[in-house]
């Protein structure tokens, strides 16, 4: 029944359905995990990347975080070259506002009015809705630090802990049971980040060339935002290794020998 509605965008299905929409959800599902974690001093991003080929330049060559202004970093799951056109789009609608009004535009703004055009890709013929969710990281000065999660579908919401992409379910089941609201900071958020992303891979151990930190936080009332170099994200898997580890051994310690 359901391949004589899903051939076009605008048609729903009986039961209300947009199949494409639908389709573009699952593509994400997909994708390499990304998850994002607000803190008190900050904001992180943690991010899968699955394209590890080592011949790629990868001063010109950026999978999934990417800088849009001065006060805001995004990370996306799903296709690139439709992840390529959106921040793009972001990029634009940030300057335009800065050259109008001279100043950065607001988080929430910025994140409104591309899943206003985002959700026009739903709505007229002979388009398809793009295959990309995205995770901004941003600070402004009405709401301080804010995390913001867009689908395909044009609809977008604020999230203190979220994750997009593969295993985007587990991880956010995790991240309901160990985020502690009011008493996270960034250094803690990094741990909780690697940790979730480790226990939601499908492979067995997490690589330094598998995986993309970006931080954001205010220092001397201005914005940083920062990639973290290989040798501290390699110190924080290596904590967490560790953590693990002893956990392991502590349980096997209180285990009653037979």
């Amino acid at each position: 029944m359901a391949r004589r509605y899903d051939s076009r965008t605008t048609i729903f299905s009986p039961e209300g359905r947009l199949y494409q929409v639908e389709y573009a959800m699952e593509a994400i599902s997909h994708a390499g995990t990304c998850l994002g974690i607000l803190a008190n001093d900050g904001i992180i991003l943690v991010a899968e990347k699955r394209n590890t080929n080592k011949l790629l330049d990868e001063s010109v060559y950026s999978e999934k975080i990417y800088k849009l202004n001065e006060n805001m970093i995004c990370s996306l799951a799903g296709i690139t070259a439709d992840a390529n056109v959106l921040t793009n789009e972001l990029r634009l609608i940030s300057q335009r506002y800065l050259i109008q009004y001279g100043e950065t535009i607001p988080c929430e703004q910025l994140v409104s009015w591309l899943c206003d055009i985002k959700q026009a890709y739903t709505q007229y013929g002979g388009k398809r809705p793009f295959g990309v969710s995205i995770l901004y990281m941003g600070w402004d000065k009405h709401y301080g630090y804010q995390l913001y999660q867009s689908d395909p579908s044009g609809n977008y919401s604020g999230w203190k802990a979220t994750c997009i992409g593969h295993n985007s379910g587990a991880a956010v089941s995790s991240l309901k049971s160990e985020y502690n609201e009011g008493e996270m900071t960034v250094k803690n958020a990094l741990a909780l980040g690697i940790r979730v992303l480790c226990k939601t891979l499908d492979t067995a151990k997490l690589t330094v060339d598998r995986v993309e930190v970006a931080t954001l936080q205010r220092i001397n009332d201005k914005c940083v935002t920062s990639i973290l170099p290989v040798e501290a994200v390699q110190e924080l898997i290596d904590a967490y290794e560790k953590s693990e580890a002893e956990a392991a051994a502590l349980k096997k310690e209180k285990t009653p020998k037979v």
